[in-house]
């Protein structure tokens, strides 16, 4: 569990199974669009598509709310 944590790979992650395939657009970009417009037509694998291709950016979103939260923690504990 330590690469969840570890921001080379979850950014590696991001840049590859996050985008790709890269041409026209990135995958996961489409997929986005067609939901904004509705998700009319999705079906169970593309719903999951999303899941596969989102989850490197969850993945970083939580890194970075975890480095946030540390730093906000260590400078109010400097604070005291």
């Amino acid at each position: 569990m330590k690469f969840i944590n570890d921001w080379k790979i979850v950014s590696l992650l991001c840049l590859t199974l996050g985008l790709a395939p890269f041409f026209p657009e990135p995958h996961l970009w489409g997929k986005l669009k067609w939901i904004m417009g509705g998700a009319v037509g999705m079906k169970g694998i593309d719903w999951f598509d999303v899941l596969q291709h989102g989850f490197p950016f969850v993945l970083l979103i939580r890194l970075l709310i975890l480095f946030s939260w540390n730093r906000l923690v260590k400078k109010q504990n400097k604070a005291t």
